[in-house]
């Protein structure tokens, strides 16, 4: 009975020390170590450097590859430590650009608290969805113009019907010359949007016109956009009820609360 308590105990220690995360003894050790972990995408060593549940922390899509090695590229570049007390940010490239990650001081050393990188984590994550939101309004407004090119008509839906080519996307088969949109406007998932929007058709007397809105208010994205054959893109705040308002929406008709997005 002892020995069983005794192995128990152990496994249980263990365990705990398996969820520690790890420490350093000067800030700049901690971040060699996560760019270390990005660049060799050690899943192991993310875990140990930012705690068991870190993907919790990410977007719901994951970090874009791309994203990744322009900041393993920015680090070559370009990076300091930054200290403010006892917090530090690891900033790279020429630009200077910030990781949310802060590296805090603890009893034990410096390691990375992830919690508090949420709400930065988030805030930049909906600002890289308005963004994306925006330049698939203005694809949207070229792919209308090719569609308008090969049937002197504007597309009345953004997906063609099985077989059809009657919206602005369609599988194109091998050697076919491929549709207006690409087909990033038809997720696989059903109504997981495009990087957290969602876009709709709207009518227009002079033309064409399109409405995003967040498929999560607060989450995914705040503000919602309007496009018509113009290009110009507004943008307005529907607030917890974006869905509902833009999906109201009857026409393209723009009222006080729609204000210009700069170009």
């Amino acid at each position: 009975m002892k020995n069983k308590l005794l192995s128990g105990i152990v496994l249980f220690m263990m365990s705990v020390t398996a969820m520690a995360q790890q420490s350093f003894s000067t800030p700049g050790q901690a971040t060699d170590a996560l760019v270390s972990a990005i660049g060799t995408q050690n899943e192991t060593a993310m875990s140990n450097l930012l705690g068991e549940n870190w993907r919790d922390f990410l977007p719901p899509e994951g970090v874009d590859p791309d994203a990744v090695d322009r900041f393993l590229r920015d680090w070559k570049v370009r990076h300091d430590t930054v200290v403010d007390g006892e917090t530090a940010h690891l900033v790279v490239g020429d630009s200077s650009w910030q990781l949310p990650i802060p590296a805090i001081k603890t009893a034990s050393g410096w390691q990375f608290d992830i919690q508090q990188a949420a709400e930065e984590i988030q805030t930049r994550e909906i600002g890289r969805n308005e963004l994306a939101a925006i330049e698939a309004l203005h694809a949207y407004v070229d792919a209308q113009q090719s569609y308008y090119a090969m049937n002197q008509k504007y597309a009345q839906k953004i997906v063609s019907s099985a077989g059809k080519k009657d919206g602005l996307y369609w599988p194109a088969e091998p050697g076919e010359a491929p549709s207006p949109l690409g087909p990033a406007f038809s997720p696989k998932e059903p109504g997981t949007g495009y990087h957290g929007y969602r876009f709709r058709i709207l009518p227009d007397s002079n033309g064409f016109a399109m409405v995003a809105w967040p498929v999560s208010y607060g989450q995914t994205g705040v503000m919602s956009f309007m496009i018509n054959q113009d290009d110009k893109v507004y943008q307005t705040n529907f607030g917890s009820d974006s869905e509902q308002k833009a999906q109201a929406l009857t026409a393209y008709h723009l009222d006080k609360s729609w204000q210009p997005v700069a170009p």
